[in-house]
């Protein structure tokens, strides 16, 4: 099942509207196929694996991150129908599938075929891996992550507005590397005025995974020749982007206006270890009125040292909005 989730990692920020699933199908001890979510959500794994596998496929086991799906599509077959069919012996799903066209219907479709099902094994990890998926079936919005490159005294740049670089260049490959996993990326119309940031992938190989490049702006119309841009007027419109992922690099007033819209889930801290004094703050006024309000936000997931530099994760510790839930084409 690790094996499966690490699959499914690979399709993060690519298979919107569907989530990304890992498959490996083993047999007599060997990995005899493997899959993972296509480009837009189709093929899906478990159909990528059983084309590897072939006739290897009969009497193997196979490990998906997710129930199979059991309901018809347009986009392409039902993955509980292909196992079936392929003569799988067992199939072991970490996390049943919330969409109720599918939701234990996979499973009981298996059973009824004579396949031997085991369900909830890693089911955090792999809900963890489609936590964006989830988040707009529950949320109706894209799992959002703020990313902030700042010394440590908390400015992203000089007074002067002068930001090239506040990081070293392991921790802007490894900004990189989180772009890949994201379907946009939006900033502030200050910064988009200011630097016309690229917000593409500058890795080699990955180039193709740029994401889709959002700007927020509740004044100013949109400026010609930037057709590929998305443009926004308030945080809530998030909703309305085909991506289950979204990735905030600037400024200082955008990082605030979804801070305070409550909409911010994920942190990305890259810290180098320098000193400013009088620069730029990487966030603008929250409008507080008593400590208490920022204590209990946050807890710390994840720290490494990139280079010179160290990267603090941190996760919202509750999820606050109207609960809504919807489903995509399958």
């Amino acid at each position: 099942m690790a094996a499966a989730l690490g699959l499914a990692e690979r399709g993060r920020g690519r298979t919107c509207p569907n989530p990304p699933v890992g498959c490996v199908l083993v047999k007599d001890g060997r990995v005899v196929g493997r899959g993972w979510t296509q480009p837009g959500g189709r093929p899906h794994a478990e159909a990528i694996a059983l084309d590897q596998a072939r006739e290897a496929a009969r009497g193997a086991t196979a490990y998906v991150t997710l129930e199979p799906c059991a309901h018809a599509s347009p986009r392409g077959p039902a993955c509980a129908g292909l196992l079936a069919e392929a003569g799988v012996a067992r199939v072991v799903a970490a996390l049943r599938d919330p969409d109720p066209r599918t939701d234990g219907t996979g499973l009981a479709r298996l059973q009824a075929a004579g396949v031997t099902v085991t369900a909830g094994i890693s089911a955090s990890a792999a809900r963890r891996s489609m936590t964006g998926w989830l988040t707009r079936r529950t949320l109706g919005r894209p799992l959002v992550t703020l990313k902030l490159a700042m010394s440590l005294d908390g400015c992203i740049a000089l007074a002067s507005g002068e930001s090239r670089w506040i990081t070293g260049p392991e921790a802007r490959a490894h900004a990189h590397v989180e772009r890949t996993r994201h379907e946009a990326i939006l900033v502030g119309r200050g910064t988009w005025a200011a630097d016309r940031p690229t917000l593409d992938v500058r890795l080699p190989g990955l180039e193709e995974r740029s994401p889709q490049r959002v700007v927020l702006s509740s004044r100013h119309p949109r400026e010609s020749g930037d057709d590929d841009v998305l443009w926004l007027d308030a945080p809530e419109q998030v909703a309305t982007l085909a991506a289950d992922h979204l990735l905030i690099e600037g400024g200082a007033q955008t990082a605030a206006a979804f801070l305070k819209a409550g909409l911010v889930d994920r942190l990305l801290l890259y810290r180098a270890p320098i000193l400013i004094g009088g620069g730029m703050p990487a966030i603008a006024a929250l409008d507080m009125t008593a400590l208490t309000q920022a204590h209990g936000r946050w807890h710390l997931y994840d720290a490494r040292q990139l280079g010179a530099d160290r990267l603090e994760v941190y996760e919202r510790t509750a999820l606050s909005g109207e609960v809504r839930t919807t489903f995509p084409p399958g």
